[in-house]
């Protein structure tokens, strides 16, 4: 592995199908505007409840790009 330099961006992503979704959701889009996304670290999972049902998933996520010299 080369030396990198990173900077991270916190994003959440929600999805009604699942955790897995929302993170999927939460890299894409971060990837349409950001160049060299390499990584992610999940910080938090939330969800929210009716009627005793899961509705609704949100995953916050430390979001990592390269660094490039310009």
């Amino acid at each position: 592995m080369s030396d990198n330099v990173y900077r991270t961006i916190k994003v959440t992503g929600s999805s009604t199908e699942g955790v897995d979704d929302a993170i999927r959701k939460a890299i894409v889009a971060t990837s349409k505007s950001v160049d060299h996304v390499e990584w992610f670290d999940v910080t938090s999972v939330r969800g929210h409840v009716t009627d005793g049902t899961v509705e609704h998933f949100q995953v916050t996520l430390d979001i990592g790009h390269r660094v490039t010299e310009v």
